[in-house]
């Protein structure tokens, strides 16, 4: 799995580099780990903008501008609480493209009964949001591996136009 987030991270540098834009990452269950692949490759500097855990809903309110009645009304794993990630970090970093993964991680249900595994995925692209449910399978390692494979992926495909 390391070896696959490793190439999207790389392509998805590739991509930027090649039109020269900046992305930005907003990240809560994976704990910033798509953007520490991202920083792992060499050039990264040239594309990062800015990059944010916002691992408690505070910090989604405060860094990203999620109003705290959205959270309230969906809780922070929710397509509008990750659109909100996404279109906060674009905004804060001035990004080009912002990409936000929000999920939960597990080991156990949380308080709805919500099983571990359902992550949500957001990109920001100049005008154009995109919001995706998933559920990984695994346990919490394997959950936050394949959420920050599928958000990298996910910042490529914005970017080709494969959306």
């Amino acid at each position: 799995m390391q070896k696959q987030i490793e190439r999207a991270a790389g392509r998805l540098l590739t991509l930027l580099l090649a039109e020269g834009l900046r992305v930005s990452f907003a990240e809560s269950c994976t704990g910033g780990l798509a953007a520490a692949a991202f920083t792992a490759c060499p050039g990264a500097s040239a594309a990062l903008e800015m990059s944010f855990v916002t691992y408690c809903d505070r910090a989604k309110a405060q860094l990203l501008a999620v109003p705290p009645a959205m959270l309230a009304r969906h809780t922070a794993v929710s397509a509008p609480v990750a659109r909100a990630m996404a279109l906060g970090a674009q905004k804060a970093a001035g990004a080009d493209l912002a990409l936000a993964v929000t999920g939960l991680a597990g080991p156990g249900a949380d308080e709805l009964g919500r099983q571990p595994g359902l992550v949500y995925l957001a990109a920001a692209f100049r005008d154009n949001v995109w919001v995706f449910r998933h559920h990984f399978p695994g346990d919490r390692r394997l959950v936050r591996q394949q959420a920050a494979l599928a958000v990298l992926q996910l910042g490529g495909r914005a970017l080709t136009g494969r959306l």
